[in-house]
């Protein structure tokens, strides 16, 4: 009994490691620190005096301080990131809004601001905002992926642990069913991990059919449209648009995800 607690520690301790293993893999993309899970909170006075200002209507002196809070002291919560949405829509920015409504669904995926996002999208008629039930079922799927994620892997972990435990009396059925539940918490992982998107930033954005000035020009994207990031080449993205394969400028695109 002795031999086998001392055996099945060091197990335990390696299983647990597996559970993180997936969360590193999808901490280690180049994401800015202030779009983390935990968010921070903003200091009391300077909370206060720009709720103040919102609160008053006072949207163009709001965004610098709200803004600086973003983009300089680094913090931020999806409330601040919406607010920051709703002051530039009472000024007329719809790129700027279309940005920080991007980025509070990115941080807190939520079926209102995506359905903000396709309205405001088909009055300027922008495109990667499908208003499909797919696209919001797969909005619902994305505010619970990681902690259902987490929650299937502890269950591998408590399952395989009971099959070792009890190995002399495993049947081989019992191992084939766990690989089955292993296979679908990997389908899980990849098919439905969040996927970067990219929000253009700049008017007159040259969509390419290949990495360079000298390629086939395919369209011109408008401030605000929504592209799947494929990958990066050079100082290209790697970009779905219509069902194809594209290019745009990085400088041109604000990378979301």
């Amino acid at each position: 009994m002795t031999l086998k607690k001392t055996r099945l520690g060091p197990l335990l301790i390696w299983l647990a490691l597996l559970i993180q293993l997936p969360f590193w893999a999808l901490g280690a993309a180049p994401v800015e620190i202030f779009f983390s899970k935990k968010a921070r909170q903003l200091p009391p006075p300077d909370l206060r005096r720009a709720d103040s200002l919102f609160a008053q209507g006072q949207y163009g002196a709001v965004l610098p301080l709200y803004q600086a809070q973003v983009w300089q002291q680094r913090r931020v919560s999806a409330q601040l990131l919406l607010r920051l949405a709703y002051a530039q829509h009472q000024l007329g920015h719809y790129p700027a809004e279309m940005l920080y409504l991007n980025l509070a669904l990115a941080r807190q995926p939520r079926l209102s601001t995506w359905r903000q996002l396709v309205s405001l999208a088909q009055r300027q008629r922008l495109v990667g905002y499908p208003g499909t039930w797919q696209q919001e079922a797969r909005v619902q799927v994305q505010r619970y992926y990681y902690p259902v994620l987490q929650g299937l892997l502890s269950v591998a972990v408590v399952v395989v642990v009971g099959l070792l435990l009890r190995r002399h009396r495993t049947s081989p059925g019992q191992w084939l069913a766990y690989g089955v539940y292993l296979l679908a918490a990997g389908a899980y992982l990849g098919l439905l991990r969040p996927v970067p998107t990219g929000v253009v930033a700049r008017p007159g954005a040259a969509l390419m059919a290949g990495p360079g000035a000298g390629a086939t020009w395919l369209s011109t994207a408008a401030p605000g449209d929504r592209l799947l990031v494929l990958g990066h080449q050079d100082i290209w993205l790697r970009v779905r648009w219509q069902e194809r394969i594209a290019y745009l400028r990085a400088t041109d695109a604000f990378i979301i995800e």
